[in-house]
Formats: C-alpha cells, sequence, structure tokens
C-alpha cells in the first residue's frame, strides 16, 4: 500500500480500553488500524484484563501494555504525560459508563483517567454499556459535558447486547471506528482550502405579537458543528444563524437574524461570495399573515383562536436557482418516509446534494449532541452512523468537498 492507500500512516492513536465486554473487539480494531498505517499504544484498565488479556494487545499492537501508574517504568518517564505527548488521539473503545463518569468530573484514579485529565490533544470515545445504562439521566448528563468539552462521541450503535437487551449501547464495529479515526485526521487535511461556503443554522422565529412567537426546536448545533469542521479544513465561512444558545464559532463571519425573511436576505446577499450553501437551518415553513401591534389577550367567553398563517420563503430553493447556482446541499429533518422526502425535495428543489435524518429517534437530531444522516445525490447513498455531531460534520463536508471538486 501507498501513503494514498494507507490513510492512517504517521497517525499516533493511544488506545485506552476499560472494562466492558466489548474489549474483545479490540484486538481486531488494533489490526484494522495498524493496516491503515496508524502505530497503537494500549493503554488498559484493570478491568479491561478481565476481557482481554495484556498480551493479546502486546502481541497486535507490537507494543508494551501500559496498565498501571506505578510501574517502575511508569515513574522513571512520568508515563502519562508522555504518553499524551506522544499521541495524535486518545481514543477510549470501549467507553463505559465508569470511565465517561470519570471523564464528566475529572477523576483520575488510574493510568487512563489520568491521561484523560493530562491530554490537551483530542479525546474520542465508543460508548459501551447495556441499553439502561446508557439512557440513565446520570450517563447521558455526562456525555453532555464531555461533549461541550469537544470529545468527539462515536457511537454507540444499536442491537441484540450481551446480556439480551435490545437497544443503544453497543460499542462500534472496528471497521466503522477506523473509518471514524481516518475522517477524524482526514479534517486536519485542507480539502476546502480558500473555499467560500455559507451555512445555515438554528431555527427561525415568526412573531405573532410583541410577545409571541411561531418557532421549533432546532438547537443549532448541526449548523454550528459544520461551520467549525469547515473552517479547520480550510474554508471561509459565513454562518447565518437563527437565535441559539451556543457560543459563535471562531474565525466565522456570524450574521444573525429572527425570521425566515432576514434569512432570506442575508442567503441571498452571501452569494457574491459563495461557492458552496449548505441550508441546515430549521426556517419556518409559514408565518403569521398578521403581525398584531399590541399583545394578543384572552378573550372572555372565547375558547378558540383562529390564526391565519401564510408561506415564507422557500431559501434553498431560491438559492438553487440563481444563475449560475452556488453547489447547494440541503437539510431534511423528517419524521416518517425520510428518504422519500428526502428524494422528493433533491429533484424539486434542485440540489446537489441532501442530508435526511429521522428526528423522531431519540437522542437524535433536535438539540442532541449526536445526529445520524443519509446524504443523497442524484445517483448515490451515503450513511452517516450516530456520532457525535462535530464527527457527523466532518463526514458530512467529506462528501461535500468529493462532490463539488467533481463538479468543477
Amino acid at each position: 500500500m501507498n501513503k494514498r492507500q494507507r490513510p492512517l500512516l504517521g497517525k499516533k492513536i493511544l488506545l485506552g480500553i476499560s472494562g466492558g465486554i466489548a474489549a474483545y473487539k479490540c484486538a481486531e480494531l488494533t489490526r484494522r488500524l495498524i493496516e491503515q498505517g496508524a502505530e497503537i499504544r494500549v493503554v488498559m484498565t484493570a478491568c479491561a484484563k478481565e476481557f482481554i488479556t495484556p498480551l493479546t494487545m502486546q502481541t497486535v499492537s507490537g507494543h508494551v501494555i501500559s496498565d498501571s501508574l506505578f510501574t517502575p517504568q511508569a515513574a522513571a518517564s512520568i508515563e502519562h504525560i508522555e504518553l499524551v505527548k506522544w499521541a495524535n488521539l486518545l481514543l477510549i473503545a470501549p467507553a463505559t459508563a465508569n470511565i465517561i463518569a470519570k471523564l464528566s468530573n475529572g477523576i483520575a484514579d488510574d493510568l487512563l483517567s489520568t491521561l484523560c485529565l493530562a491530554t490537551q490533544g483530542p479525546i474520542a470515545i465508543s460508548p459501551a454499556m447495556n441499553v439502561q445504562m446508557y439512557q440513565a439521566a446520570a450517563t447521558q448528563n455526562n456525555l453532555s459535558i464531555i461533549a461541550e468539552r469537544d470529545v468527539f462521541i462515536w457511537g454507540p450503535a444499536e442491537g441484540m447486547q450481551a446480556c439480551g437487551d435490545v437497544g443503544l449501547g453497543r460499542m462500534l464495529e472496528p471497521d466503522a471506528l477506523v473509518d471514524l479515526c481516518i475522517n477524524f485526521f482526514a479534517s486536519d487535511a485542507k480539502i476546502l482550502s480558500s473555499v467560500s461556503i455559507t451555512i445555515t443554522a438554528g431555527p427561525t422565529q415568526e412573531a405573532l405579537d410583541p410577545v409571541r412567537y411561531i418557532s421549533n426546536h432546532s438547537s443549532g448545533k448541526m449548523g454550528y458543528a459544520i461551520a467549525v469542521c469547515a473552517q479547520k479544513m480550510g474554508a471561509n465561512i459565513t454562518l447565518i444563524s437563527g437565535p441559539v444558545n451556543l457560543s459563535p464559532p471562531k474565525n466565522v463571519k456570524l450574521i444573525k437574524v429572527l425570521s425566515a425573511k432576514e434569512m432570506h436576505c442575508a442567503s441571498l446577499a452571501s452569494l457574491k461570495e459563495c461557492d458552496i450553501f449548505i441550508a441546515c437551518a430549521a426556517v419556518a415553513d409559514y408565518k403569521p399573515a398578521r403581525f398584531a401591534s399590541q399583545k394578543m389577550k384572552k378573550q372572555q367567553g372565547i375558547d378558540d383562536l383562529m390564526i391565519k398563517l401564510v408561506k415564507n420563503p422557500d431559501i434553498i430553493a431560491s438559492i438553487a436557482s440563481v444563475e449560475p447556482p452556488p453547489f447547494c446541499v440541503g437539510f431534511a429533518a423528517e419524521t416518517q418516509d425520510v428518504k422519500e422526502h428526502a428524494l422528493k425535495k433533491l429533484k424539486a428543489k434542485k440540489l446537489d446534494l441532501i442530508a435526511a435524518n429521522n428526528v423522531s429517534i431519540t437522542d437524535q437530531g433536535f438539540n442532541s449532541d449526536q445526529n445520524a444522516l443519509t446524504v443523497y445525490s442524484k445517483s448515490r447513498q451515503f450513511d452517516i452512523p450516530f456520532a457525535d455531531k462535530k464527527e457527523v460534520a466532518v463526514q458530512l463536508l467529506t462528501i461535500i468537498s468529493k462532490h463539488f471538486t467533481a463538479k468543477e
């Protein structure tokens, strides 16, 4: 294999294995990562060694396993500092509820948790646990906390578990984790260098009166993740954002709007310098036909209130119809018949790509830190598995980059 065929050549991955049954997959994961060119060092917790032996991991990785803070070798080299300086990525797989809780709370009581606290580099985790443990409020809160600290959350997958239960909680398979590692490092490559991208994000608000409006549950997290990752890939970003509770991304041009009309105007104005337009915002399809200048009061004896709505402009369709149009990527947030609705929008709005997701699925889409997308072109389908929205953004942008380059 040459460098092009081994996309992880020269990359150094520190694999942290915590104590779950899915640890048995780590030998295969290590082998696959090495096949792609990566160098692997392995850290194991005491519980991990109950599921897979250090000798197995030493044999497949080609390096002595690290498992304690208190060996003479570790003390001599301050191993937890040396390891994190060596690594380009700390990948914890499987990541149990216990290690996730330690990450969230800054607990450092063994080598792996100490590494997590000592590293200034990127951390990715692949959760693996029983479905009830994954869905527990404490675990979900811990995941939200570490996501805000820019820890990449890869998975979990859904399916049959070792205990016999079925649901979310399975560690992603080795091939999926290898692909995620490849995509992660691809984000460092400036594949969108000097490309100008406009991204819409968040909800819009359509005013009824001075105190009320019509809106939706969009948090803007997906659009902001795309903006951050695209900027890292070298693109010049204009982010047109509806009202969200998110910190503005660094080094992007941020335009704040409220209504669909304002977003439409800002989008059209951005076309002077726009190679790719990504319509990620959840734009209100309708707005009130009349704005009440005073607060609408309850009327005595009247239990029903009729509000007439009129259509808002279709932003992505308007952008795709200009001459010449930028490369247009739409989003389809659906609750049923996802593929059918997405393909219909792709054709009707004359888009280059459309990214569809089922927002009726728990923990996916609106307000979540994770998502899964299916991307459609006129002839192909690309599945982006359930993962942290930043990782989903990297995979989406990689797909966009390939199609945009091919169209040029």
